[in-house]
């Protein structure tokens, strides 16, 4: 059973989906409670139960109770393991995988800052499983430094991208075509993608900043920016980001266009992939997305970008917050021949396929879910 707060979006939500389809396919049961969202369609489609509990809240009473919900739901499912992948689940998935003897897995999916001894002992729960894992070294290494425990006690488990799904080849025109036509963008402008929900850290002003001195220098004449991401009730943040557009006379350059649906076709749909986040991302879906579309990626140079993203082969790394460097990454970019952007797009398709394929990370997860059943089984 894997316990996740929601099923809106997101790298930790997609994961759900896809080991859930594994174990499926692999003639194992599998269950997901949650509060739900709209990626149920996708978890129903791989067959596996959704147990609707309020697993998303942090107050402790329903912590508490969800705890024992979750050893019911247990006892009744007849679960041998359980799986957390969020911080307020996991106390109650910890508490629930005591009281009815099962194996404990968490995963550590984003960088849960502390600002103080409370909140640090609250992240420390995603490090209390049987085993821990890690959605890339940086992650690792993250673990070890903040919560100071063995490097041994961690598995890195990259999060694996579908390279069928997320595959050039198999982008109908049709589809591209249809996602440029709303995004504004004309033929022959070369499309410049920043996909992430709308949120400061994600670093789209500092994009809009990096356009503005492209702009004032000479060099965005034919280019069209999109900012495709979720806004999720910020909405200050958004009228802020469509006043620094407007300030920049940027209005006719940069189209917010809110959540795309086809992610596949929007990567098709662009020539260069931005990941501006300015606090590091454990490991950034984007960029490794992008790579398996044959993109050239501009990340910026912390967390797990620097795993993902191959400097100067498959892509650029800049510093993170330096609109100055990220305009000088995008105007090098825009400067290559589609012969030179293409080649850089393939060498992050073989990066990503060697790498950080769904079925690596599918098998992966699966085969140490295997190993804590044979431990707890003693055989």
């Amino acid at each position: 059973m894997q316990v996740i707060p929601a099923l809106d979006t997101g790298g930790a939500e997609r994961t759900t989906i896809d080991i859930a389809r594994a174990l499926v396919r692999d003639g194992l049961r599998s269950v997901v409670a949650t509060t739900g969202g709209r990626l149920e369609p996708l978890l129903a489609a791989t067959g596996s139960e959704l147990v609707r509990l309020p697993v998303n809240s942090k107050a402790p009473q329903t912590i508490a109770a969800n705890a024992l919900r979750l050893a019911r739901l247990i006892r009744v499912q007849n679960v041998r393991l359980i799986h957390a992948r969020s911080r307020a689940p996991a106390w109650s998935a910890a508490l629930a995988a005591r009281i009815e003897r099962i194996p404990f897995v968490t995963t550590y999916h984003g960088i849960y800052n502390a600002s103080n001894p409370l909140k640090r002992f609250y992240n420390s729960v995603m490090t209390r499983g049987d085993a821990v894992i890690a959605n890339s070294h940086w992650t690792a290494e993250h673990i070890v430094r903040e919560h100071r425990i063995p490097r041994a006690r961690l598995a890195v488990i990259h999060r694996g991208v579908d390279l069928g799904e997320f595959d050039s080849a198999g982008v109908a025109p049709a589809r591209v075509a249809a996602l440029r036509g709303e995004w504004g963008a004309t033929e022959g402008q070369t499309v410049i993608l920043l996909p992430g929900r709308l949120t400061r850290w994600k670093g789209q002003l500092v994009f809009v900043e990096a356009l503005a001195q492209l702009a004032r220098a000479g060099t965005l004449s034919n280019a069209k920016a999109v900012l495709a991401g979720d806004a999720q009730e910020r909405k200050a943040y958004a009228a802020e980001l469509q006043e620094a557009i407007a300030r920049a006379n940027l209005s006719g350059a940069i189209a917010i266009v809110g959540h795309v649906q086809d992610m596949p076709a929007a990567y098709s749909a662009s020539d260069i992939v931005v990941s501006a986040s300015t606090d590091p991302e454990a490991f950034g879906r984007v960029a490794a997305e992008a790579g398996a579309m044959a993109r050239p990626v501009i990340a910026t140079d912390h967390g797990g970008a620097r795993e993902t993203v191959l400097d100067g082969r498959s892509g650029l790394l800049v510093p993170p917050g330096d609109a100055a460097r990220l305009a000088g990454a995008i105007g090098t970019l825009m400067s290559m021949t589609d012969e030179e952007r293409r080649s850089m797009g393939e060498c992050g398709r073989a990066h990503v396929r060697e790498h950080f394929s769904l079925d690596r990370m599918c098998a992966d997860t699966i085969a140490l879910y295997r190993a804590l059943l044979v431990r707890q089984n003693g055989s």
